[in-house]
């Protein structure tokens, strides 16, 4: 039994939804999206509520019914207030500087790494943080594992990008001497 996916997703102010088939357009202040959603389940609009229903009780349709579900409202949760994930980064001599559609990372490699960031994503940098903004979650949180995926933190020193609510295990170094 999907719990998730039988909760109502309510339409915010200023949040317009229009569906077509399986085919959903969310438009709101801070922008536009559109998916084709799963054909095996069904999507309504009802008191102003967006409702996702399934035909029957196979594993398939519970498991697309939670699906749909959570996209649709990270759609809905995107246009009205929209996602940003902040990144830190830590080790001498690293830092990011923004250049047009492409973030300029210095990560103590001999060379710099030129990041392009995806088309509907922003960033913000202030001295070693990097937040990401941006309508569609997908989009924001992939970039973000992109861009830290470039040096992921090691359990050493630290030294590396690592989300900002992120907890690096430590280890200790060699025992001796």
């Amino acid at each position: 039994m999907s719990r998730v996916g039988k909760l109502p997703i309510d339409i915010v102010d200023k949040v317009e939804v229009k569906l077509d088939g399986n085919h959903i357009t969310v438009k709101g202040p801070k922008g536009e999206l559109e998916r084709t959603l799963s054909d095996v389940v069904e999507v309504a609009i009802e008191d102003n509520q967006i409702v996702v229903k399934r035909p029957d009780d196979s594993s398939q349709a519970r498991a697309h019914q939670g699906l749909v579900r959570s996209l649709v409202a990270n759609m809905v949760e995107g246009v009205s207030k929209g996602f940003e994930r902040t990144l830190e980064i830590n080790g001498v001599g690293y830092r990011a500087e923004q250049k047009s559609s492409f973030v300029r990372l210095d990560l103590g490699f001999s060379h710099p790494i030129m990041f392009e960031l995806p088309e509907n994503v922003d960033v913000e940098i202030k001295g070693t943080t990097l937040t990401l903004k941006g309508v569609s979650k997908e989009s924001v949180t992939q970039a973000a594992a992109q861009i830290r995926s470039l040096r992921p933190p090691e359990p050493y020193k630290g030294k590396g990008i690592k989300y900002s609510d992120e907890t690096i295990r430590r280890k200790a170094g060699k025992a001796g001497g």
